[in-house]
């Protein structure tokens, strides 16, 4: 009857631990991990993918955003396997020591994955950078460039708009053709008219 009992207790045990090994492992898929570098750049890090993880990490400096992208199979690692949290801490610890988080960073570096293969380090793919206030600054500038563009052509399409001023006929007609002559010299060819009829009166 012992033995029965003893049989029946070891049946529960194994079949417990067979529970555990079986139970699936949290993924990476749609973690994130937020971290400030050394230079305190505020950054964002995120993880997905199942066998092959892709990395990417987005930081936000002084009137700048940077980024870098890392893919490699950690899970070649079993320490990786055992505890993927304790992993992705390593990581931002490590990253958190510089004073920027993408710039010189080709591997992100773990203690616990120190012995994985090769396939299992995460490496940097690509990499990028935006200088936000220049990009503003830039784009204002292009803004004001056009509008004084077509505020000029507006104004120019206006003075060609212009009527005709009637000219003076009679004893004025040698002031008038001076006047002319005058216009000519002096003035745009559209405002010709304009110009001589002014000089005319002027000039008596």
């Amino acid at each position: 009857m012992k033995s029965l009992a003893l049989l029946f207790l070891l049946v529960i045990c194994g079949m417990g631990g067979l529970g555990q090994k079986l139970k699936p492992k949290k993924r990476s898929n749609g973690e994130e991990i937020n971290f400030r570098t050394k230079t305190k750049d505020a950054c964002t890090m995120s993880m997905s993918g199942d066998e092959e993880i892709n990395v990417r990490i987005e930081c936000k400096s002084q009137g700048m955003s940077y980024w870098c992208e890392f893919t490699g199979k950690p899970s070649l690692c079993r320490a990786f396997r055992n505890n993927p949290k304790i992993y992705w801490n390593q990581v931002a610890a490590e990253l958190r020591k510089l004073p920027h988080a993408c710039e010189s960073t080709q591997v992100l570096k773990t203690t616990m994955c120190q012995k994985a293969p090769t396939e299992a380090l995460m490496k940097q793919i690509a990499a990028g950078m935006e200088p936000e206030d220049l990009a503003s600054q830039d784009k204002s500038v292009q803004k004001t460039s056009t509008s004084m563009r077509g505020a000029g052509q507006s104004s120019a399409k206006k003075i060609a708009k212009l009527p005709m001023l009637p000219t003076q006929h009679g004893h004025g007609s040698e002031n008038e053709s001076e006047a002319m002559k005058l216009a000519r010299e002096h003035c745009w060819e559209s405002l010709h008219d304009f110009c001589s009829y002014v000089i005319a009166i002027f000039r008596g």
